[in-house]
């Protein structure tokens, strides 16, 4: 069928035809065009046949609707502005460069199009008033008349390359028509012309400007785009924000960093609904977190909504934070100790969350886990303009974030983060970690321990870059000494960080005979004592065991915590052990004796074998009995119910403890402290070292502290305070009185110089006054040796240097090589001996660490920090620059000479979710940066001179990009594979959850709340509803329950959880397609290199 009539389809597309009118029409003298939008792009695809064509005149529409209406907000008439009709076709230029492919063809197209302009070969005018939709496109001969017509195409396609048809998938569907007499050219070009006079000139200067101020300027030089760079990367952080630190308190240091810090945390709350606040122990992350409260408050719908904070601390920082949350005046809050979340009521009252502390909370298996992330995971009470919940925020306070497994690091980010639908780069953050608990498990597997420390580095340098970086506000004492800016506000503000010595070593000789003794019993701890006693409920024939879910598990657990416990209290002091020793021995004993009476009760939450030695059995019995009922973990058996191997093995473990425990009462002496005496009558109280004549010691058991003191008073040490979790609370003003620099010195005394503490006062208290810190027990992993240098290493100290001094026991040898080298096989044969809990949690907690290599204590330094600090200088000082430089358009490149990287192109990619860094090479080669290996190669001195690109930097660029679409495809396909292919827990459980459906007498109401709970498992929300729901699916197997029972349980597991009722379709994909497009990625800036 002949028709007129073309719709892009096929051959028959608007370019084809333009293509046909001018091979068959060589004398084609003017070509005028009415268009809606003109591409420079599309301009490029039709410029081969205007080649020889004298007279080219487009007319363009702009966008008159949004200059009516800005009139119409100024309460004016509308008429026709020639310089704003200007301003708007510049602007739909300038757009059109900015997205228009990334090729040196089209730029190529681009240029052409200005200098026609510019050369007059194309005017173009731009219509100031009317809404042009038409689009018209007119070819006239020369000599035009009724015999030699020309011909005109009408219709819906644009001067674009979507409507002219020039790439088959990205064609427009168009309806046009070709019309070829003299009458319907003569119309069009009369209508045009009328347009054509009511039209503004777009003048040569005006299109030279777009280009100018576009990306395809070439006088860009390396300096100022690696200051773009900086600036992009950057972004708000540039601008330092005072008002963040106003209005502080009587007292308290206006800290230009601690004001960073509350404008970095408010954005990551913004951005990712939590993130930590990790500044270093002494920096003040409890007044920063303070601050960023406020600040909420009065932007989180203030003053329609009055935001409402909920803060959860150890019970040892209540008194504190009551005293900073008063200074401060925060409104609104709620403080509360983590361990009372279960009386909390009406979560859904707070709007932000802060946890102190916050790894306390890491283990998700645990109840109080559980509790808390429902609490945080509970919406808000106040309603967004889409007229859904807000969701609440959460802060971390954690000075060690990274120092812990990374299942533990997971668990931390998913208290605000759902598990498969993150706000970051990587989306399914279930996966991620999985995949790191399994590379971390493998590496603590492996024999050689240097492999090991390598692999585990790997892992956390990939968790630290793809999350923990971008969920984290942290600055360390080595920040802030050397950004410039950080150190001159100090500096005023008389504020110094001591220096942090290497740690000194106290080696205490064992005599052979002890010596033999110590390491006999070492490895009895280890491979001899089966800790039975810990260990009843494993042995129970299967009939009782039922009772107790993990029977097997929390035995081999108790048993660990057991010898842990031991082997600690082996390194703490020779008397503490004792101690445990003996307990140990008697509450063994005193479950043999009960095999022997008959009766053996198991009451976890009695102190069974103090009644049994005592004789007070019959006391016992009244006791389980009032408490039966309430307590299921009660049990009364006979040696019946227990395996037959159970008994032996128990008077094994009793007869080992017996002869150990013979031992070590013939041991009187304590080369330990005898070593302590003599350091303390020397060195640490040399004013060399103890600037303020005070002594902090540390030891993780209370019996060991209660010994030191009174051992220190026989030897004439009157001035000791010791404190502990008994006597805290009536102790701390004395602590603060004593220890406290920060307290006003008229509230400062002097009656204790020597504080002996259990690990009760490692976290959250000044002792400043000191700069001396003793470990009289060894601090297993680095998270604890930096908790209790803080304690001295705090803003306000005066000492200029603070020292540590670690104890380790070693055989009384010749020579200090030997001494060295028996404490070191001491202390790993008590590393491997504590097992998986003192592996390597960071690449810091190495041997070295504890001081036998002479190892500085350092913190790392952030780079990102030192170039932040170096772009707010040179902003500083070029003001103009800065700004002209800031304002560059993205995509902004230049060309440099640098030998070592020739032929190579290194480009910086965005989307909304993630920041990419790519070099390409010669022959393709792609590798992905990170930001600062990026700013390492983008970095350039002022006077660097520019080069022309090479002429393969468009191909390197966009590899880059199809590398960075490529991953981001993947990522949502994994995402979708993940919908549909869970693991087997959550199959288990969404499977058992669909059974429920089924039901025929399930309401409306339940099968909400069960497709609710579907959609949360799929999500990873909660990390203990879908072992709920399987722990009820178990049980029916051991207790057979109606169906209507179990609907009722399932009900109660789920109503624990603040799920989304309004998510009634399950089945529906989590994941939307079209986000993809929604995030797809731009050309922030590239360089190409040659030599």
């Amino acid at each position: 069928m002949s028709t007129r009539f073309f719709t892009n389809a096929g051959d028959n597309t608007l370019l084809n035809k333009f293509k046909g009118i001018f091979e068959h029409n060589r004398d084609i003298q003017f070509f005028d065009a009415l268009v809606g939008f003109l591409r420079a792009s599309g301009y490029f695809s039709i410029r081969p046949f205007l080649q020889h064509v004298p007279n080219i005149r487009i007319l363009v529409g702009i966008n008159v609707d949004t200059i009516i209406s800005d009139y119409q907000k100024q309460g004016l008439l509308f008429h026709p502005d020639l310089d704003r009709a200007v301003e708007e076709f510049r602007k739909t230029l300038r757009s059109d460069i900015q997205e228009s492919r990334y090729s040196s063809e089209v730029e190529d197209g681009i240029v052409q199009f200005v200098d026609d302009v510019v050369s007059k070969k194309l005017e173009i005018r731009a219509h100031p008033s009317k809404r042009l939709h038409a689009k018209i496109y007119i070819f006239r001969p020369q000599g035009f008349n009724e015999h030699k017509a020309g011909a005109v195409i009408t219709g819906s396609s644009n001067l674009t390359d979507a409507g002219l048809g020039t790439k088959e998938a990205s064609r427009n569907y168009e309806f046009n028509v070709l019309l070829n007499t003299f009458d319907d050219v003569q119309f069009a070009t009369q209508e045009f012309e009328t347009l054509w006079q009511e039209g503004v000139s777009i003048l040569p200067r005006d299109v030279s400007k777009v280009k100018e101020e576009s990306y395809l300027r070439s006088d860009l030089t390396p300096f100022e785009l690696y200051i773009k760079f900086l600036t992009e990367y950057f972004g708000s952080a540039i601008e330092f924000d005072p008002n963040a630190i106003e209005d502080l308190p009587d007292g308290f240091k206006r800290l230009s960093y601690q004001g960073d810090a509350v404008k970095q945390g408010f954005d990551l709350l913004q951005k990712h609904n939590g993130f930590f606040l990790a500044d270093v122990v002494g920096l003040g992350k409890t007044i920063i977190a303070v601050l960023i409260a406020r600040k909420f408050y009065f932007h989180n719908g203030f003053p329609e909504h009055r935001s409402h904070t909920l803060i959860i601390v150890p019970p040892a920082l209540k008194d504190s934070w009551e005293k900073t949350l008063e200074k401060f005046r925060l409104d609104n809050y709620k403080l509360v100790s983590n361990g009372s979340l279960h009386k909390l009521t009406h979560p859904e009252k707070y709007d932000l969350v802060i946890i102190d502390e916050a790894h306390k909370f890491r283990n998700d298996t645990a109840d109080a886990y559980d509790l808390l992330q429902r609490i945080c995971k509970t919406p808000t009470k106040r309603r967004l303009k889409d007229d859904t919940l807000a969701k609440k925020k959460v802060i971390l306070v954690s000075a060690t974030p990274l120092n812990n497994r990374p299942a533990d690091i997971r668990n931390l980010i998913l208290l605000f983060q759902d598990g498969k639908d993150s706000s970051l780069e990587i989306g399914n953050l279930q996966r991620f970690f999985n995949q790191r608990i399994k590379e971390y498990e493998n590496a603590l597997r492996n024999l050689d321990a240097s492999a090991a420390r390598h692999e585990v580095k790997r892992i956390y340098d990939l968790i630290r870059e793809k999350v923990v970086t971008h969920l984290t506000v942290r600055r360390t004492r080595t920040d802030l000494v050397d950004a410039a800016d950080y150190k001159k506000d100090l500096d005023e503000q008389g504020i110094i960080f001591p220096k942090v010595e290497k740690p000194h070593k106290i080696l205490y000789k064992l005599e052979p005979e002890l010596e033999r003794l110590y390491d006999q019993t070492a490895k009895i701890l280890v491979t001899d004592l089966a800790y039975n006693r810990y260990r009843a409920i494993g042995f129970l024939k299967p009939d009782k065991k039922l009772k107790y879910q993990n029977a097997d598990r929390i035995s081999a657990q108790l048993a660990n915590i057991m010898k842990t416990l031991l082997i600690k209290r082996l390194d703490s002091s020779f008397h503490a052990f004792r101690e445990s020793l003996r307990r140990f021995k008697e509450a063994t004993w005193a479950m043999v004796s009960m095999f022997e009476s008959g009766t053996i009760y198991i009451a976890p939450n009695l102190d069974v074998s103090t009644y049994i030695l005592e004789g007070r059995e019959d006391e016992l019995v009244a006791k389980i009995a009032e408490k039966r009922d309430t307590d299921p973990t009660i049990e009364i058996c006979t040696p019946d119910d227990f395996r037959d191997d159970f008994l032996p093995n128990l008077q094994r473990d009793y007869e080992i403890l017996d002869a150990l425990t013979k031992q070590w009462l013939r041991v009187q002496t304590d080369p330990k402290l005898d070593e302590f005496l003599v350091y303390l009558r020397g060195e640490l109280f040399e004013r060399r070292i103890n600037h303020g004549g005070k002594l902090v010691v540390f030891s993780e058991a209370k019996e060991t502290t209660d010994y030191l003191k009174k051992e220190l008073a026989k030897h004439g040490f009157d001035k000791v305070l010791t404190i502990d979790s008994h006597n805290r609370k009536e102790r701390m003003p004395a602590v603060r009185a004593n220890f406290d620099a920060n307290l006003p010195l008229d509230q400062q005394v002097n009656e204790f110089n020597i504080l002996l503490s259990t690990e009760v006062l490692a976290e959250g208290v000044n002792l400043h006054q000191a700069n001396v810190i003793i470990n009289y027990d060894t601090p297993w992993n680095s998270t604890r040796l930096m908790q209790r240098i803080g304690r001295v290493n705090r803003i306000g100290t005066t000492a200029p240097k603070i020292h540590i001094y670690n104890f380790y026991p070693t055989a009384k040898v010749d020579n200090d090589l030997e001494l060295q080298k028996k404490a070191i096989m001491k202390l790993q044969a008590f590393h491997s001996a504590l097992g998986e809990d003192s592996q390597i949690y960071s690449e810091d907690e190495e041997f070295e660490t504890f001081g036998l290599f002479d190892k500085d204590i350092q913190e790392e330094k952030d780079e990102r920090l030192t170039l932040l600090m170096e772009l707010r200088r040179f902003k500083r000082d070029n003001p103009e620059k800065f700004r002209r430089i800031r304002n560059l358009p993205l995509r902004a490149r230049t060309g440099r000479s640098v030998a070592v990287l020739d032929s190579k192109t290194v480009t910086f990619i965005r989307n909304q979710k993630r920041d990419a860094f790519y070099a390409i090479g010669p022959i393709d080669e792609i590798e992905e940066l990170s930001f600062l290996e990026t700013a390492r190669i983008y970095r350039a001195t002022v006077d660097e001179p520019l080069q022309p690109l090479h002429e393969r930097h468009h191909d390197h660029v966009n590899l880059a990009m199809l590398d960075f679409a490529d991953k981001l495809q993947a990522e949502a396909v994994q995402h979708k594979v993940v919908d549909t292919t869970q693991g087997p827990n959550e199959r288990k459980a969404l499977a058992y959850l669909d059974a429920f459906l089924k039901l025929p007498f399930i309401s409306d109401v339940e099968k909400k709340r069960i497709h609710a709970a579907k959609h949360a498992v799929k999500l990873a929300k909660f990390a203990k509803l879908q072992r709920g729901v399987n722990d009820l699916f178990k049980s029916q197997s051991k207790t057979k329950l109606t169906p209507v029972t179990l609907l009722d349980k399932l009900m109660e597991i789920l109503d624990r959880y603040p799920l989304d009722d309004e998510f009634e379709n399950a089945a529906l994909p989590l994941f939307d397609v079209q986000t993809i497009g929604e995030l797809k990625p731009e050309i922030i800036i590239s360089e190409s290199f040659s030599s």
